[in-house]
């Protein structure tokens, strides 16, 4: 019996004694990494489509890990779950009339509520910061998607209504990635605009029809757009690490859990980068910060529902947080780190909008292997979830891997195209940062004119 209980006794003393169980030591393991990607970009579960039953299972499983690593439910939650009810539109027909004469040929890319009008402005350079303001905004844009929705969004920017881009591959590549239907509006049943707001109609015309409408400057367009409403529920999955010191405040590590679900051919578009990876890197720091010791401030593990369709999740968790929302002193939001950028340094991810805060260069300087985004005019710091709670004040910033990597947005997007070892390193290279900010008195800041408007 003694000799059983030696035995026994230095087992489990040999279990904790082990990187991956030591406080201060822990080792994220590649085989944990691998793991959560398998569930969450299987086929099972259908590419996670936004507000869908799948998302929901998804969600699901991130609050069982939450739970079984130790996380709490968030104050005044009753479990781990956070669900949004979405209205979403689709489209059943677009006119589109130039001079009160109808233009055949109009797919939509983006399409509206409302109905449209206004003079025609063109623009037919390249440089941005020569986009004419107008109403109707026609534009030929011959390079990759990437520079089509430049252009959109520096239109919107300038208070344009509508976007009519000349039809060319880009275009086409776009649709096929939306999954062959375009963008229609869809928002929070409580009227709240998701992070993408109220933007421009984004038409595209056949080349002939493009060039006819081009020659006539100043011609009233008009568009209108036939749709269709249904509610869906959009889910959202919240543990939460309580801190020793109430006063100090919380932080908040995010992902989004949501794809792109299945394409009309049957594809499954599996989203292993965008954004399981992000969502697995959630996981992995609640696993590990639950594991050590207790830290002075809380803080929120949060997995988000619809970032695809204009992150619903997030503006849903930013108008409802379980603590005060100017008690959260930073969000590091963590998307697609599947593959490493070849910009960057060896092992390194990109701060969306580093420029902008304290926040990297404090995570910099204890070990994070962050570094500046490469990409300033694809504006990502606007283009995730981050963005949504930097709207309402928190300082809040994505960190990522490879932007614009080639499988964005693909049938391509599966855990065979993820580089593993990398994503290990880049979750492991966050503990300390991490565990550091939350035994910090220290609160990053907005640096002059970095933060948003709030809203």
């Amino acid at each position: 019996m003694t000799k059983h209980l030696f035995l026994a006794g230095a087992i489990a003393f040999g279990m904790l004694a082990t990187p991956a169980l030591a406080q201060d030591k822990w080792t994220v393991r590649p085989e944990w990494v691998r793991a959560h990607e398998s569930f969450l970009a299987s086929d099972a579960l259908q590419g996670r489509g936004s507000a869908t039953r799948d998302e929901a299972i998804a969600a699901a499983y991130v609050a069982s890990q939450f739970e079984g690593f130790g996380l709490k439910t968030a104050p005044g939650m009753p479990g781990y779950l956070q669900p949004a009810t979405i209205v979403r539109t689709s489209l059943k027909g677009v006119t589109l009339t130039a001079d009160g004469a109808a233009i055949g040929g109009t797919s939509v890319l983006v399409g509206g509520l409302q109905p449209v009008s206004g003079k025609t402005v063109v623009f037919a350079g390249t440089d941005l910061a020569k986009l004419p303001k107008g109403d109707v905004v026609l534009a030929r844009v011959d390079g990759p998607g990437m520079q089509m929705f430049g252009l959109y969004r520096a239109a919107g920017a300038n208070g344009a209504k509508l976007v009519i881009v000349r039809e060319n591959a880009a275009t086409k590549e776009t649709l096929e990635k939306f999954g062959g239907k375009p963008r229609m509006p869809t928002y929070l049943d409580d009227g709240q605009a998701g992070m993408d707001g109220n933007g421009p109609a984004l038409l595209v015309l056949p080349a002939a029809a493009f060039d006819a409408l081009a020659a006539k400057p100043g011609a009233t367009v008009a568009a209108s757009f036939d749709v269709e409403k249904k509610t869906s529920v959009t889910t959202n999955a919240i543990g939460y690490l309580p801190g020793t010191d109430p006063a100090a405040g919380y932080l908040l590590l995010t992902a989004h859990l949501d794809h792109l679900g299945v394409r009309p051919d049957g594809v499954i578009m599996h989203g292993a980068n965008d954004d399981a990876s992000g969502t697995t890197a959630v996981l992995e720091l609640a696993h590990a910060l639950a594991s050590g010791k207790p830290m002075k401030r809380g803080i929120l593990f949060v997995a988000y529902g619809s970032e695809e369709i204009g992150g619903f999740g997030s503006t849903w968790f930013g108008k409802h947080p379980p603590v005060p929302i100017d008690q959260i002193v930073a969000n590091i939001e963590i998307e697609m780190i599947g593959a490493q950028d070849p910009k960057l340094p060896a092992g390194h991810m990109m701060m969306t909008g580093m420029e902008r805060s304290t926040l990297g260069d404090t995570l910099k300087a204890h070990g994070a292997l962050v570094a500046a985004d490469p990409y300033p005019d694809q504006h990502f710091f606007e283009r995730s979830d981050n963005y949504s709670l930097a709207k309402v004040g928190v300082v809040a910033h994505t960190l990522s891997g490879w932007a614009v990597v080639p499988t964005y947005h693909s049938p391509e997007d599966t855990l065979a195209n993820l580089d593993i070892p990398f994503m290990t390193r880049a979750i492991q290279s966050l503990i300390a940062p991490v565990r550091s900010l939350a035994n910090s008195a220290d609160k990053p800041q907005w640096k002059p004119g970095g933060q948003p408007e709030k809203k």
